[in-house]
Formats: structure tokens, C-alpha cells, sequence
């Protein structure tokens, strides 16, 4: 990796732990060098770097901001390697299985870190997410809702306040939006489904809410089972039926 990738993802990290939001303004140069033990003109060219990929701006004079970025710009922070597994659920459904594990065991972790570490501001951000999904539930949207049920778990990662496991929730927000877009336009088909999608969320939100980190993790994790085990079913449903629909008729 080139010493200003390097710096560019390293720069990441640093916004993400200092909890900046789109429209902050980041630290000087200097004390991003000194904060990132480089050369000024190596922060330099990595703002320039993350600048061109849309996640910073710069005003003449005035400092640099996080960008202010439509959603769609969080591709940026999707490493190569995540976007090869990218290709290959896009080619082999069966692959979103894997992500499944994947957020298991992540997911475990960052809900566990929230519920002894959330601050006032993080609990109100998941509280926001959490409104989201409530709100957008009645409606037959289901990429709406997948966007809102992937900002409420991303939101308990920031919350984590564990630099590794929020870089790789990151990381992995693109496929978890798609496996979520995807879990929950197939679980559409089963009645009640939502609605204890709903409650999932709520019982894993009011875990760390009260700072029971034991709770929240297996709430995470019987969340993800039930997706899990959902998808599977309808899964087997559908291939049964393709099955059925390949037999010659009986005479």
C-alpha cells in the first residue's frame, strides 16, 4: 500500500473516532501531522485523495470538511477486497449466507462495546435510527427500509468506539445494505415478519440502552439467527416449487 493510501485510510479511522459528522471541519495539517506522525505534505495528499473520492472538501482559506455526500458516496469507503465479495454474492446468491456469518460475528462485538461505552450523543443517534425504521415500516418500500435497518446497526458500531470493528462495519455497509435489501424484500412474504423485525431491533437497542452488554449481543445475535433462518426457509420454499414446476404432469 502507497504511503498516502495508507495515511488517506488511517485519516478515516482518526474521523471516525473523533465522532465527526458530515459538515465538520477537520483539524489543521498540522496537527493532523502530528496526530498521524507524517509530513505535512503527506496529510496533504491524502485529504486530496479522500477529496477526490468525495468524502472531503476544502475551502480556500477557510479549512478542510467531511463532505456532505449523498449516501451512495460511502462506496469510498469499500475497500477492494470487499468489493471482489461484492462480486461474488452478485454471482453466487448463496454468498450472502456468508455475510450473514460475517455481521454475526461483528456484530456481536460492536453491540457489546455500545452498551459499556454509548455515549449520550450515540444513544440518541441509535434512538434516530431506531424512529426510522419505525416510521418507514408501514410503507412498501423495502430498499427504504433496508437503508434505515443499515444505519441503526452502523449506528452501534459508531457507538462501539472501537476503531477496528467500525472500519470494518464500514467496510461492509454496502453488503450489508444489499443483504439487508434483499433479507427483507424476500421476508415481505411472511406474515408478522416485520413486525418482529421491529421488535428485535427494539429488544437490542433497550440492551445497550441500559448498559447490559450480555443482553445486547445475544439480542444481536438471535436477530441475525432469525434473519438467517428466515431467508434459508424461503430459500428452500422456492427451489422446492422450481422442483415441482420441472415434473412432467401425470397422464
Amino acid at each position: 500500500m502507497r504511503l498516502s493510501d495508507r495515511l488517506a485510510e488511517q485519516l478515516l479511522a482518526l474521523i471516525a473516532d473523533q465522532g465527526l459528522q458530515s459538515g465538520d471541519r477537520l483539524p489543521s495539517e498540522r496537527q493532523l501531522a502530528l496526530d498521524l506522525g507524517a509530513s505535512r505534505p503527506s496529510v496533504r495528499e491524502a485529504i486530496q485523495q479522500l477529496a477526490s473520492r468525495g468524502l472531503l472538501r476544502s475551502r480556500q482559506g477557510g479549512g478542510t470538511y467531511l463532505q456532505d455526500a449523498p449516501e451512495a458516496d460511502v462506496a469510498a469507503f469499500c475497500p477492494p477486497l470487499l468489493e471482489s465479495l461484492g462480486d461474488l454474492i452478485s454471482d453466487d446468491p448463496g454468498y450472502r449466507y456468508d455475510v450473514l456469518e460475517a455481521r454475526h460475528a461483528l456484530e456481536g462485538g460492536t453491540a457489546w462495546h455500545a452498551a459499556l461505552r454509548a455515549t449520550d450523543e450515540d444513544r440518541a443517534r441509535m434512538c434516530a435510527r431506531f424512529n426510522d425504521l419505525q416510521r418507514f415500516q408501514g410503507r412498501d418500500d423495502a430498499d427504504l427500509l433496508a437503508r434505515a435497518d443499515a444505519g441503526f446497526h452502523l449506528a452501534i458500531a459508531e457507538a462501539s468506539h472501537n476503531i477496528v470493528l467500525l472500519q470494518m462495519m464500514r467496510g461492509l455497509f454496502q453488503l450489508l445494505h444489499a443483504n439487508v435489501t434483499e433479507g427483507r424484500q424476500r421476508m415481505y412474504t411472511v406474515q408478522h415478519t416485520q413486525e418482529q423485525l421491529v421488535d428485535q431491533h427494539e429488544a437490542v437497542l433497550q440492551a445497550i440502552l441500559r448498559g447490559d452488554a450480555p443482553a445486547a449481543r445475544a439480542s444481536v445475535w438471535l436477530h441475525l439467527e432469525f434473519v438467517h433462518t428466515t431467508v434459508r426457509t424461503l430459500d428452500e420454499d422456492e427451489a422446492r416449487r422450481a422442483r415441482s414446476s420441472r415434473l412432467s404432469p401425470f397422464v
